[in-house]
């Protein structure tokens, strides 16, 4: 099993990953000394023994199957004593079963405890005790400096496919807008990119030197420097975004900040222009009449040039489901298109009799 493979594994990556003077550079700012190679590799060890995998399968009519599919395996990691776990929110999207696979593979059913969209975050409790499992500590992610050695760990999956544990430094931190309607001001960019545990890294949680929690792993990015080179890579969600919201999640299931207007758009932004990719079936955006291949120049007359700034203005409304109206390039016609958004909380599909 993978807990008696940690130690050993442990002191190979960091081994390579550590090079000399690595430890003492991480640690120049702080009034303690440096930790040692061995205290750094107990501290991995213990937060290594939190992490879980996560198996969840979405409702048959849910809209995110089109992009997620309906089967989903990520990873997550124990972050309360009733055996809380915190994940990354999209795999949970419109689940149907959730299971937490333990790290000897046994697989335990559990509950959707909260999402929060604006984050990305997702709560999960297994419905029996996840014994001998103590919590991680939440680190500081403000705290993590560019060149810092950190690790990331994956879940076992259902198949009996251990988890595992991979070395990697964090390249950059930088604001990061999602083609799907997301925006965070600043994500946690590392490189090599996760590749244990069969490139489970959607939810794989990012951990420093002394074992503290730091991020949650979203995407695989091919620009982790943030550069215009190419540098494959993964982008976490740093951990700081959790602690003001995570009493509110637990208590609503959901945050304030979530019920904000959705569009059903999957667009970029090239040399200021925001262009749709996609338009989701059913969704305000296509029954407004939105196609792939328009530019938005404008969102209620102020002009918009990245999705930052697109995303920005059309959540800055009181009412999630207020008109909105956009600026559009079609071919050579310009015209302006008004859309009834959602509260995207309000449409995700739940199991029956929920």
């Amino acid at each position: 099993m993978r807990t008696l493979l940690v130690r050993p594994l442990l002191a190979l990556s960091l081994s390579l990953a550590l090079a000399p003077g690595a430890l003492t550079a991480s640690f120049a700012a702080s009034p303690l000394p440096p930790p040692t190679v061995q205290a750094v590799i107990d501290a991995l060890s213990k937060a290594n023994a939190a992490v879980v995998g996560i198996q969840v399968t979405a409702v048959p009519d849910a809209r995110s199957i089109q992009t997620l599919g309906r089967e989903r395996t990520g990873s997550g990691v124990v972050i309360g004593a009733d055996g809380l776990v915190l994940t990354i929110g999209y795999l949970m999207l419109e689940a149907q079963r959730i299971e937490v696979v333990t790290q000897d593979n046994k697989s335990l059913p559990a509950t959707a405890v909260a999402y929060d969209i604006a984050t990305g975050f997702g709560l999960v409790r297994p419905l029996l005790p996840l014994r001998g499992v103590a919590p991680v500590t939440l680190g500081n992610s403000q705290d993590v400096t560019p060149g810092e050695a950190l690790m990331a760990a994956t879940g076992a999956t259902v198949d009996g496919e251990d988890g595992d544990v991979s070395m990697t430094q964090l390249v950059s931190k930088r604001a990061f807008s999602g083609n799907w309607e997301y925006h965070i001001d600043t994500a946690l960019f590392t490189s090599p990119p996760v590749t244990a545990g069969g490139g489970n890294h959607s939810g794989a949680p990012l951990f420093n030197q002394m074992g503290e929690l730091v991020g949650i792993g979203s995407l695989l990015v091919m620009d982790a420097s943030g550069e215009n080179r190419r540098l494959p890579g993964n982008m976490f969600v740093p951990i700081d975004l959790l602690k003001p919201i995570l009493a509110e999640m637990q208590q609503s299931g959901s945050t304030r900040q979530s019920h904000r207007p959705w569009l059903g758009l999957t667009s970029n932004d090239h040399e200021g222009r925001i262009q749709i990719m996609r338009v989701s079936a059913d969704s305000p955006a296509e029954n407004a009449g939105l196609q792939p291949g328009v530019v938005v120049l404008a969102v209620d007359g102020t002009e918009v040039t990245t999705l930052e700034g697109f995303y920005k203005k059309l959540w800055e409304r009181a009412a999630p489901d207020a008109p909105v109206t956009l600026t559009v390039r079609q071919g050579d016609e310009v015209k302006t298109i008004v859309i009834n958004p959602e509260d995207r909380m309000l449409t995700l599909k739940k199991p029956p009799g929920i």
